[in-house]
């Protein structure tokens, strides 16, 4: 059943944008010091992680939801819930997609404004989260 509404997904392009966009965030985050602390986060190889981020966001938008699937309904927020994410942490991830969104040609400036202020909002919540900040030690 079709409402005629066109969602985000639809009006930033589909997966080829998403999948830019994602990209872009991680050449950032593999490229720039200024999101060392961010990287080291993170494993080696990237590739899986940009697999992972391009089929959430894609669902999150209105997409295709195969990473729900994929991942039987947990939240992102649990997904992340033994990391330690530091207020920097958040703030690094936030910067590097804010970037990674704005260099995307043809997103509208509206469109890509709400993107960059609704995934800043999870990023602050995720390194406010206290199961974020929870020591590993047990």
């Amino acid at each position: 059943m079709t409402t005629g509404q066109q969602t985000p997904y639809d009006l930033l392009g589909g997966a080829p944008v998403i999948g830019a966009i994602v990209n872009r965030f991680y050449d950032l985050m593999d490229e720039d010091p200024a999101y060392a602390a961010l990287r080291a986060m993170h494993a080696a190889d990237l590739a899986p992680m940009r697999v992972s981020l391009a089929g959430f966001l894609a669902a999150w938008a209105g997409g295709p939801r195969d990473w729900h699937e994929e991942h039987r309904g947990t939240c992102i927020m649990s997904l992340h819930g033994r990391m330690r994410i530091d207020p920097e942490a958040g703030r690094q991830w936030s910067q590097a997609m804010a970037r990674a969104i704005a260099e995307q040609p043809g997103i509208a400036p509206q469109l890509g404004q709400a993107m960059t202020a609704a995934l800043d909002r999870v990023a602050q919540a995720m390194s406010r989260n206290p199961a974020t900040q929870a020591s590993s030690a047990g």
